[in-house]
């Protein structure tokens, strides 16, 4: 058994550029998408001094199955599925992977914009289904018109670069954002609902924001308005999006994130023509892997150092939790 400090990887893998920062560690994974259950049993056995999250999450049963523990590191940005109260409480650091796969995810979101507005997923099955549409299919036109982003953060603002370059009208809510560009123009919600012809979502999970959009949101866009999702599921309420695509208030939604991960099936989605999905694969790209690999790792390394884990494992780490 070795004698090095554990990092626990709820996953099957880490890039290889990332593994090679832990060469002092003993590396253990939990396998393709474990559950709380499975990540809790493998804290308990090798009791880790850091956690990188890439599937499922960390809970504070998780935190004290290990003794050790001193940070749980995001393989990516959002750590809704991490409980940072419980964390705080003990004194565990909690880091993000931030901007490591806002390229990847920012294309997604545009990839999704582009085939609600050019009907590109119903095009291509009517081809292959040996049609030819050119004398009735009308597209949307997207240069010219108002896109409005929720989050202005390194994916949100790469999104805004895009969609400026498109010749699109950016508009975009971020009570946190600061020295924005001059082609994002920051509004509050209520114009944001108000004037965009194209809503995009790119902010964290919260409490306060669950289910923000609605069927009271909804009913407030522009008939016709187009929803596109790469950040998490609970932003939306599921059955108010399904209503307001079938009533025609929204045109096409893209959507990349569900409430319930994996999607269940069947689902409420499954086999409407106003719906693209994709299975939460925005920011999965070869280059993102390595970007989120190395930030996690990083982002751990440098909170044992600050905290003075040098310990082998089980050893108690020098710093004292809060």
């Amino acid at each position: 058994m070795s004698s090095k400090p554990v990092i626990l990887v709820t996953g099957a893998d880490l890039a290889p550029q990332a593994l090679a920062l832990l060469e002092d560690h003993e590396v253990v994974y939990t396998g393709k998408t474990p559950t709380q259950a499975d990540i809790v049993a493998m804290a308990r056995a090798h009791n880790p001094v850091g956690i990188i999250v890439r599937y499922s999450g960390v809970n504070a049963e998780t935190m004290n199955a290990a003794p050790a523990l001193r940070v749980i590191s995001k393989h990516g940005s959002g750590t809704d599925t991490i409980d940072k109260t419980a964390a705080a409480e003990r004194g565990i650091a909690v880091t993000a992977a931030v901007g490591a796969n806002a390229a990847a995810v920012a294309e997604q979101a545009l990839a999704l914009l582009l085939a609600c507005a050019k009907s590109v997923v119903q095009l291509n099955q009517r081809m292959h289904d040996g049609h030819w549409d050119k004398a009735t299919h009308k597209g949307l036109e997207l240069g010219g018109r108002t896109v409005g982003l929720v989050g202005l953060g390194a994916i949100g603002l790469r999104f805004a670069k895009m969609a400026d370059a498109m010749g699109m009208r950016v508009i975009g809510f971020d009570p946190f954002a600061k020295n924005l560009p001059e082609h994002v123009t920051a509004v509050d919600l209520d114009t944001l609902w108000r004037e965009a012809d194209a809503i995009s979502l790119h902010c964290p999970l919260t409490p306060e924001n669950k289910g923000l959009i609605n069927a009271q949101t909804l009913a407030r866009c522009k008939p016709g308005v187009i929803v596109v999702n790469t950040a998490r599921g609970g932003l939306i309420d599921e059955p108010a999006l399904l209503a307001a695509v079938l009533s025609g208030q929204v045109r096409m939604a893209g959507l990349d994130s569900f409430c319930i991960e994996p999607m269940s099936h069947p689902h409420i989605f499954h086999g409407q023509p106003g719906f693209i999905l994709s299975p939460h694969i925005g920011g999965v790209t070869s280059d993102a892997y390595v970007n989120m690999g190395l930030a996690a790792v990083k982002n751990t390394l440098a909170v044992l150092a600050a905290t003075g884990v040098t310990t082998a494992r089980g050893a108690t780490p020098s710093a004292a939790r809060v």
